[in-house]
């Protein structure tokens, strides 16, 4: 309906807003400071970084619900490897914040995203770009996979920190003599992070199938 398209436009508009000022602001900070820009790149912009990916929690909704016709567990996916590695591991230990590997995964993220939500907007009001559509669904295959190495070495980073302080570990006491060790967590979380990319990654080459066919390129010139 009119109205729904109208909000899925406005929600697609405030996203590419908010990650468009954290990849101007990156760009024009390393332009100006060099180096010494990246060690200070989740104190500059994590905020907006975090209010943007707790937003994208709506698009899980947005397919639950049926306007949005993208695949649940692929988004489902992308978008829970991004909330867990921001909000778990970048955000709660501050040694991990001034790290280099969380500037190289801001820039990944929102190269993506720009792209994306430029190209969702356009495609609400029946706009294709054969250039843009090439892009949004070509530069995600490359980009993505090393988007998951980043995500797996901010782990890796954060691995003695957790060890440390104990972040998250939980031991109960007697009776129940129960415990979670959260590093041996972390290292399981890799283990499904490398084997969700093989499926997202199948799925990315589908959309591009779907989206960049030939009889699909014609019909969105005419």
């Amino acid at each position: 309906s009119f109205t729904m398209n109208t909000y899925l436009f406005v929600y697609d508009l405030m996203q590419f807003c908010g990650h468009s000022w954290i990849f101007t602001n990156m760009i024009i900070r390393f332009m100006s400071f060099g180096k010494d820009s990246l060690a200070d790149t989740f104190y500059s912009i994590g905020l907006v970084m975090r209010l943007c990916q707790l937003l994208s929690i709506l698009e899980i909704l947005h397919i639950l619900i049926g306007i949005d016709k993208s695949r649940l567990f692929p988004r489902f996916l992308q978008i829970t490897e991004r909330i867990i590695v921001l909000f778990v591991v970048i955000n709660s230990q501050e040694e991990v914040q001034g790290k280099y590997v969380v500037c190289v995964l801001f820039f990944l993220w929102n190269l993506l995203d720009v792209v994306r939500y430029t190209y969702n907007m356009l495609a609400r009001m029946g706009i294709y770009y054969l250039p843009l559509t090439w892009l949004n669904f070509s530069l995600c295959i490359p980009l993505y996979p090393l988007s998951v190495l980043a995500k797996a070495f901010a782990i890796c980073v954060s691995l003695p920190y957790f060890e440390s302080f104990g972040t998250y570990s939980i031991k109960l006491p007697f009776p129940f003599a129960f415990s979670i060790y959260f590093p041996y967590v972390l290292k399981m979380y890799l283990l499904v992070l490398f084997i969700g990319m093989c499926f997202i990654i199948q799925n990315l080459f589908s959309e591009r199938k779907a989206h960049l066919g030939t009889g699909n390129i014609k019909k969105k010139r005419s």
